[in-house]
């Protein structure tokens, strides 16, 4: 055991999460020239290949995959010892998190959570970058962002999912529509009705889907790339859109349009945080996710914010 320390456990964990020199690489902050020679480290130390590469990145082999669930648990454990020995204090802490959010996320979560920050962690600062899906992961490697939240739901190895909380659909339109005057619309109303959608990188395919596949797709006379643009366009014209239920509440409150139920079903999206895997995280970012977990799960259950 003395040419195998803790650093190559951790190597062999992020590889087998990762399937990447790369992304292991930028996880532990080193160059990947040393993850590689760790890698031949524990090639002898197991008198095996341990992953093979592909394609679509490192396989692990059958010793791998056998040594990956005690490997795994070992490390859990050695973090949780540590982060319990270098322990984060909300209270006293000050301390800096930068998040990635998408416009949705900036309307309905961020004041939720910066209306408990004060009473949890009055020293703690957020930063909020716009969400880029397809760059998130990377830029929780290299250390740039904390955690994201978004509601695609990514399969990525090299990241943690935490879920939060599934979110339905509703149709919204002007308060004084001509045409839709009830509390829900039917199928054959809104084949004849010009529809407005959201296309963009940050998720909520679920809509689009349940157009498809009722032939509405041709109905489509706008696409934006935000849901916060909707509720300004839709209050001064004809068109109907599919909002998320919890944002859309919001939308209602405050701008003159009205809410309907769906003639179709729409798939919902499934809301969750996105950051480093617990034994990659450090004492702050432990607090960081398990806050935004408690203030977040199930935020229709909870009051209103006033800002």
């Amino acid at each position: 055991m003395r040419d195998f320390d803790l650093n190559l456990v951790r190597t062999f964990v992020l590889l087998y999460e990762t399937r990447s020199v790369t992304a292991t690489a930028e996880s532990m902050h080193l160059t990947q020239p040393t993850v590689s020679y760790g890698l031949q480290k524990l090639r002898r130390r197991f008198s095996d290949e341990l992953f093979r590469r592909t394609g679509a990145g490192l396989v692990p082999t059958t010793t791998a995959r056998a040594l990956y669930e005690p490997l795994h648990g070992a490390l859990a454990e050695i973090e949780a010892a540590v982060t319990g020995a270098r322990s984060f204090d909300p209270a006293t802490a000050r301390a800096s998190f930068t998040l990635c959010l998408s416009d949705l996320g900036e309307v309905s979560l961020l004041p939720r959570l910066m209306a408990a920050l004060p009473r949890h962690a009055p020293g703690v600062k957020l930063t909020v970058r716009p969400l880029d899906v397809s760059g998130a992961a990377d830029q929780l490697g290299r250390g740039e962002i904390d955690a994201f939240i978004a509601s695609p739901l990514l399969s990525s190895q090299r990241i943690a999912r935490i879920p939060l909380f599934s979110e339905g659909y509703v149709g919204m339109v002007a308060r004084e529509h001509p045409r839709l005057r009830g509390d829900r619309v039917d199928l054959a109303e809104l084949a004849h009705e010009r529809l407005v959608t959201v296309f963009g990188p940050a998720g909520h395919e679920g809509p689009r889907r349940a157009l498809e596949a009722h032939g509405l797709l041709d109905r489509v006379v706008l696409e934006v790339t935000r849901f916060a643009a909707l509720p300004y366009l839709v209050q001064t014209s004809e068109l109907f859109a599919t909002v998320p239920r919890l944002v859309a509440d919001m939308f209602a409150a405050e701008h003159r349009v009205r809410l309907l139920e769906l003639p179709v079903e729409v798939e919902p999206a499934q809301v969750s945080i996105y950051t480093r895997h617990a034994h990659a995280r450090t004492p702050p970012q432990h607090w960081l996710i398990d806050f935004m977990r408690g203030i977040l799960t199930d935020p229709r259950d909870r009051a209103p914010v006033m800002i």
